[in-house]
């Protein structure tokens, strides 16, 4: 059978009952930190255009965008999945270097909204499509960024179709022309890496509205081809240049959850600096003359350019490494508000200072230690640690949320979210 048969089958087959206690918390996290990065999002107005066209589609009134209007679905799904990841906060799957949830939790919302799906019947649809967009990034780590793609809309688009086919109850051979659907309109370019263009912010959007359609036109009938994920002109070979790594993709489903293996962001920059943020951390109020940084080699054409050294925009600081460790260094932390100024000239200063040098450990990028030198010392982290969910949602949501979230405040939008996975 191909790939995608065998994760129709499996995802069509899937029951609540078939998830493990720690997945669904594990879901449940990810439901709770995608809804406060999305407000964040929406409260420092990085979503806005995303927002503006999504409210302008409009559409029978399905779903709710975070901002309280009522859209089709799709237009939901497309406007709240930009702003899940309009800062780049976002939840990410080390193995496949994939936003799982920015482009899953906004489709089992507008979907499950649409069709009156219990708390139940969303978590298992959600499980499924992450599940699948990790699997599919880590079949082949680091392929399709090397071909200048963006895994998340790569892989997100079938990730969406996942979700959204499960709370359209789709059976498995239906589910199945839903993915290849999904994954013969996979896109996205990382050409945003050479200017200060918003683009990586729209691709989840672009990828949960895509991949709801995909199944809505698996539903209305049309077809797929079987082989679109690993066949010879599938998703694989033909954009990543290489087949998938078949035990990675489909070996142990429902046994390994790789939705357990989905890391909580403490920084609001590019996984492949959070390493070397955490190992700068050791330079904190110290002055040094210069530093070294390591980075994996795959992890350099992403966050280590010679344009990343002044950057033109705040999305274009977030994969900067210099900038990133400078601001550490010099400040004690990063967060949203390292990303506002960018002409300081005691970061900028530290970053012209920064060497970058590349070393392979043999992990995959996200997953490399961290290494800082300078001045004699060098610190050492062997992977960044991630961050607590609640206190990080709780902040995002901030003291605002209430003008743009139907809630009484931080502590009641978590246990509605909290309880409808229960």
């Amino acid at each position: 059978m191909t790939a995608a048969v065998v994760l129709a089958r499996w995802a069509a087959g899937l029951s609540f009952a078939d998830l493990p206690d720690a997945v669904v918390a594990a879901a449940q996290e990810h439901l709770i930190d995608a809804v406060g990065c999305a407000v964040a999002g929406i409260r420092r107005g990085a979503a806005t255009p995303a927002l503006t066209v999504a409210r302008g589609l409009g559409g029978p009134p399905e779903a709710r965008l975070f901002t309280g209007e009522r859209v089709g679905a799709v237009a939901a799904a497309f406007g709240n999945a930009v702003a899940v990841h309009a800062l780049d906060f976002d939840d990410t799957h080390a193995g496949g270097l994939v936003h799982a949830s920015a482009v899953t939790v906004p489709v089992a919302l507008s979907m499950g909204e649409q069709t009156g799906a219990g708390g139940s019947e969303m978590v298992t649809a959600l499980v499924a499509g992450l599940e699948t967009v990790c699997r599919l990034g880590a079949a082949a780590p680091h392929g399709f960024h090397a071909r200048g793609l963006h895994a998340t809309s790569m892989c997100g688009v079938v990730g969406a179709a996942v979700t959204a086919g499960r709370l359209l109850g789709l059976d498995a051979p239906t589910l199945a022309h839903a993915i290849g659907i999904a994954a013969s309109g996979a896109s996205g370019l990382l050409e945003f890496l050479h200017s200060p263009a918003s683009t990586k912010q729209l691709h989840p959007g672009t990828a949960a509205a895509n991949g709801i359609l995909a199944a809505r036109l698996a539903a209305a009938g049309a077809t797929g081809p079987p082989g679109a994920l690993d066949g010879e002109y599938g998703l694989f070979r033909a954009l990543a240049a290489r087949e998938p790594d078949r035990d990675v993709l489909l070996g142990a489903l429902g046994e390994r959850w790789e939705t357990t293996r989905i890391g909580i962001k403490p920084y609001p920059a590019c996984r492949l600096t959070h390493a070397s943020i955490d190992a700068a951390g050791e330079f904190t109020g110290s002055k040094p003359s210069a530093l070294t940084v390591t980075l994996h080699p795959d992890a350099v054409p992403i966050v280590a350019g010679a344009e990343k050294r002044r950057p033109r925009s705040a999305y274009e600081a977030k994969f900067s490494v210099y900038w990133c460790v400078a601001a550490m260094v010099v400040d004690g932390w990063v967060d949203l508000d390292s990303f506002e100024d960018l002409d300081r000239p005691d970061v900028l200063d530290l970053a012209a200072r920064i060497t970058v040098v590349a070393h392979d450990p043999g992990t995959v990028a996200a997953d490399a230690p961290g290494i800082v030198e300078g001045d004699g010392r060098t610190s050492r982290v062997e992977r960044s640690t991630g961050g607590g969910v609640r206190t990080k949602a709780a902040a995002n949501l901030g003291p605002g949320a209430d003008a743009v979230f139907a809630a009484d405040g931080p502590a009641a939008l978590l246990d509605a979210v909290e309880g409808c996975l229960k």
